[in-house]
């Protein structure tokens, strides 16, 4: 059995699970007695289930193409067409809204944006879960991808430290050298799954402790594990757990910011000590530099505050800027409930570019957060640096070291083109809503929150939020590509381009 299931095609294998994990919503429906909604799960599940075994079964004795680049678009396809089977209950329970809606909710979801249509309120119980549970999956499809996927065609930021070109060469991955790639996806997800489950039921359990509900303390365990920013109340700042869950949450966000946190399958550095390595280094450096810079500017340019002694304020404005700062450098997107003020005490009453600017930055390599990603960052600092010594000291000599120099030479070259690519993106998607309707701010905060799968950028980056429901259906379908496009990376898009991939 387990032998016909590994001759599967991977996307054959995806919608399996997606047909079984509506049955965790179908069984929450049941325990509320909400039968409408369990039936629609419950329906929707079976029926896809029967036909995964139907087309299992035709395609048995076929013998599939298993390269590195068809699992790549089997990836690319579960990221677009995988949501139109997960909006189908989503559609048929809520009822009150159209299918394009449900499917840019699961698009959304599944790529871990966060960004949604539908206020809190509107939205049951069950439907919260499946949103939740839907971003959670996309999380662990991505880290399983990282390693198994993305890292032997030297793709979503390995290409910074690996020789060979992107989408062709072969990275190292630990103890899976010279597997098949169907055999790398297999063995990933066996090491994987135990430690994301874990790390998410931890992260529950100790929310629930706090005082949060068990739907709420699910929903954010689960979305700060994906970094998918979703939550059946609107954000951590309205939950129940108040300042103790947020400093669970932001334990946890740490993961967000090197792959070295919770496994040392893939190699992006020299050294696999967390404390060397570059990714968890600039990641902390941010997180104390901007908040920093956010609490001294009270003394600088708000002398005249009342609360300029508020020794108490002073550290919730601390705590706060801490928290969201870290919170939108992982694309997660959750904002602390001191927060707002965090903003009072440094004067400024929105500042949203700061966290566009850190959304788009990203977390770590292989994990699931999105944006440009820190690695890319320290080789372009590596190669500036070098740049700025050979100015000072033309015959000057680079730091010894193999990786350094690659890093500092071919790394910081693609880290380039992939932030070239990033920014023509980011222009075009932004130049495409603005033809469709939307003002040029809400359009730019739309592309980076797409492209750095940041959607609650949508609610906070301006000055009132961004009313998603309210866009045109194009504009709507633009957006759900651009989070697929800034899921993916731009690179991995341009490697399903090569002729290889359609030859075989």
């Amino acid at each position: 059995m387990l032998t016909r299931l590994h001759d599967l095609p991977l996307f054959l294998q995806l919608l399996g699970l997606v047909g079984l994990s509506m049955l965790v919503p179908a069984g929450h429906a049941l325990t509320i007695e909400n039968f409408h909604e369990m039936r629609s799960f419950f329906y929707a599940g079976v029926l896809i289930l029967i036909l995964v075994s139907l087309i299992g079964i035709a395609m048995s004795n076929r013998v599939h193409n298993r390269s590195g680049l068809r699992q790549l678009l089997a990836l690319l396809g579960a990221f677009t067409v995988l949501p139109l089977a997960m909006a189908v209950p989503f559609f048929e329970a809520l009822r009150t809204t159209s299918f394009l809606n449900a499917y840019f909710e699961m698009v959304s979801s599944f790529t871990t944006t966060g960004a949604t249509l539908f206020p809190a309120e509107r939205l049951s119980s069950t439907l919260h879960l499946w949103r939740a549970l839907v971003g959670w999956m996309g999380g662990l499809l991505m880290w399983i991808a990282a390693a198994a996927i993305l890292a032997p065609l030297n793709l979503g930021g390995f290409e910074v430290t690996a020789s060979a070109e992107p989408g062709r060469g072969e990275a190292r991955v630990a103890m899976m050298d010279g597997a098949d790639p169907m055999t790398r996806v297999l063995r990933t997800s066996w090491r994987l799954i135990p430690v994301y489950a874990g790390l998410t039921l931890a992260l529950w359990v100790t929310l629930l402790i706090s005082g949060e509900g068990p739907l709420v303390a699910f929903s954010h365990a689960a979305s700060t594990i994906a970094t998918s920013g979703i939550s059946p109340v609107g954000g951590v700042q309205n939950g129940a757990a108040g300042f103790v869950g947020e400093v669970l949450i932001f334990l946890f966000l740490l993961f967000a910011l090197s792959r070295l946190t919770f496994s040392n399958d893939t190699v992006t550095g020299a050294s696999g000590d967390l404390r060397n390595d570059p990714e968890f280094r600039i990641g902390l450096l941010l997180v104390v530099m901007v908040p920093g810079f956010l609490f001294l500017r009270h003394w600088a340019g708000a002398l005249d505050v009342d609360e300029v002694n508020n020794f108490w304020a002073a550290l919730k404005a601390l705590w706060g800027s801490i928290f969201t700062v870290l919170s939108f450098l992982s694309t997660t997107g959750f904002e602390s409930a001191d927060w707002a003020e965090a903003r009072g005490w440094s004067g400024l009453d929105n500042p949203g570019m700061i966290l566009l600017g850190l959304a788009m930055i990203g977390g770590g390599v292989a994990t699931t957060a999105g944006g440009v990603k820190l690695l890319r960052v320290f080789a372009l600092y590596l190669n500036g640096m070098r740049e700025i010594e050979r100015l000072v000291h033309p015959s000057s000599v680079g730091n010894a070291g193999a990786l350094s120099r690659r890093i500092r030479r071919q790394g910081a070259f693609v880290a380039w083109i992939f932030f070239m690519l990033f920014a023509i993106s980011l222009a075009s998607v932004t130049i495409v809503l603005g033809g469709l309707g939307v003002d040029f701010d809400a359009a730019l905060v739309l592309a980076i929150s797409a492209l750095s799968t940041t959607g609650p950028l949508t609610a906070v980056a301006l000055d009132a939020p961004i009313e998603l429901v309210e866009l045109w259906p194009a504009a709507k379908l633009v957006f759900a590509a651009a989070m697929v496009l800034g899921r993916l990376e731009t690179l991995a898009i341009i490697a399903l381009l090569s002729p290889n991939l359609w030859r075989d």
